[in-house]
C-alpha cells in the first residue's frame, strides 16, 4: 500500500514538476538548471564515495561503494543529449555501484547544441580507450546508460566493433533512446516524463548535419550483431517502450544475447528513484547482477 502511494506521488511529481520544464520553448540553459534541482531527490546509498577525475581528457565522476574494484562500468547519462550530467545521476550510479560491485565512471560528455554529434560519441570513445590504457581489461569493463545515454552506449559498442577494438563484457540500457526519428513511438495513456516536441527538438540539435537515422545516432538502424549481452529495462508507461521492443527483437534476429524487462505501470528511467521505490531498487539490483555475471574473473 505504501509503495503504491509512493509510486503515485512520484509519477505526479514527474508529470507536474519535471515534464513542463522539458519544453523546446524553455532555453536549454534553464532546462539544465531546473533539472539539476529536480535530480536532488535521487539519492545514492550511504557508503558511496565520489571523486572528480577525467578519462581521456573528458570530465568524469568516479563512484565506488565499499572497497575498490578491478571492474569498471562506463556510465553514459541521459538527457536527450542536451541536459544532464554526472552529478545529476549520482543516485542511479551510486546504487549501480553498490549492486554491481564495480567502480562506476560517469562521463560528462559534451552536450548539444554547443557540441552536436559526434562530440558525445567521440568523448565516450576516448573515455573507454582511457580505461583500457589504465589497465582495465575489456572483460572487466561494462557499458551502461539511460535514455540518450542508453542509445550512446549502443553506438559506442557498435563503433568499437566496427573499428575492431576490444568490446566490453556487457551493455545495460535503461529506457534507451535508439530512434531519433521518433517514427514508431508508443502512445501510453500517461507519459509522465517525456514530451514528444522536446525530444523532436533535441534530436535536431544533436544530429548536426547528419541524418537522424545514421546508425551511430539512431542505433536501431544499425547492425547489432557481434555486440556483448544486452539488458534492456523500460517502463510500460513511456513513449520509448516500443523502441525498446524493436531493439530487443532486432538483437535477437542478429543473434546478439538480449534480455528485455518491461516494468508495468512505471515511467521513463524510473531507476532514478532507487532507494525509495522498491521496484526501482530491484531493477538496479538486477542490472548489477547482469553486469557481474558477464564479467569474467
Amino acid at each position: 500500500m505504501l509503495q503504491s502511494a509512493l509510486a503515485t506521488g512520484l509519477r505526479q511529481t514527474m508529470l507536474h514538476l519535471v515534464k513542463p520544464v522539458l519544453n523546446p520553448l524553455v532555453p536549454v540553459s534553464l532546462q539544465r538548471m531546473l533539472t539539476r534541482q529536480a535530480y536532488r531527490s535521487s539519492i545514492p546509498p550511504r557508503g558511496c564515495q565520489f571523486e572528480n577525475t577525467e578519462l581521456g581528457g573528458v570530465p568524469t565522476l568516479k563512484t565506488h561503494y565499499g572497497t575498490g574494484s578491478k571492474h569498471a562500468v562506463l556510465y553514459l547519462h541521459g538527457g536527450a543529449y542536451i541536459i544532464g550530467s554526472a552529478q545529476t545521476h549520482r543516485g542511479i550510479t551510486g546504487h549501480l555501484a553498490k549492486s554491481s560491485g564495480a567502480t562506476i565512471f560517469t562521463l560528462d560528455y559534451r552536450l548539444a547544441p554547443e557540441h552536436p554529434y559526434p562530440a558525445a560519441l567521440d568523448d565516450a570513445m576516448s573515455a573507454y580507450q582511457a580505461l583500457l590504457s589504465e589497465g582495465y581489461e575489456p572483460k572487466h569493463i561494462a557499458i551502461a546508460g539511460d535514455s540518450a545515454g542508453g542509445g550512446l552506449s549502443l553506438a559506442l559498442a557498435m563503433r568499437l566493433r566496427d573499428e575492431q577494438l576490444p568490446l566490453p563484457s556487457s551493455l545495460t540500457v535503461f529506457s534507451p533512446w535508439t530512434d531519433l526519428s521518433q517514427s514508431e513511438l508508443s502512445r501510453p495513456v500517461t507519459e509522465a516524463v517525456i514530451p514528444q516536441p522536446w525530444i523532436d527538438n533535441a534530436a535536431q540539435l544533436y544530429r548536426g548535419n547528419e541524418s537522424v537515422t545514421a546508425p551511430y545516432i539512431s542505433p536501431i538502424y544499425g547492425d547489432l550483431s557481434g555486440l556483448p549481452p544486452i539488458l534492456i529495462q523500460v517502463g510500460s508507461e513511456e513513449i520509448l517502450l516500443n523502441d525498446s521492443k524493436r531493439l530487443a527483437n532486432k538483437a535477437r534476429q542478429q543473434a546478439t544475447p538480449v534480455r528485455l524487462e518491461i516494468y508495468n505501470s512505471l515511467w521513463h528511467v524510473f531507476q532514478i528513484h532507487a532507494g525509495q521505490l522498491a521496484r526501482a531498487s530491484e531493477a538496479l539490483h538486477t542490472a548489477g547482477e547482469h553486469i557481474r555475471s558477464n564479467m569474467t574473473l
